[in-house]
């Protein structure tokens, strides 16, 4: 298990980027419901093979989903134990903020 420090320095920041996509958001939720390979991710979507194999890239790189080769096809699911930490970082991050009032700056 990653320290926090760790977590919040690498995973966090790569999960945050990889979620600010449309088109990702798209193959997360196609692959809520089951693991596809990308023949099926490229059909479903309408793009290139090209286009998503840089997104699916940087999804994995986010560590949100797990990659798998059977034969000549890549298959994709989701990487749930990435989301319980982002889950648990936005709560931790919700509980104990506390946000006070600007010191008055110095002239």
């Amino acid at each position: 298990m990653q320290t926090p420090a760790a977590t919040i320095s690498h995973l966090i920041p790569g999960a945050f980027h990889a979620l600010s996509d449309p088109l990702r958001i798209s193959v997360l939720e196609l692959l809520r419901k089951r693991e596809l390979c990308v023949c099926d991710l490229c059909e479903v979507l309408g793009v290139s093979q090209s286009k998503l194999s840089f997104h699916l890239k940087t999804l994995k790189e986010a560590a949100l989903v797990n990659s798998r080769q059977e034969g000549r096809w890549i298959y994709y699911s989701l990487n749930l134990p990435q989301f319980n930490v982002l889950e648990a970082y936005l709560a931790d991050f919700s509980r104990n903020s506390v946000i006070s009032s600007a010191r008055p700056c110095c002239d």
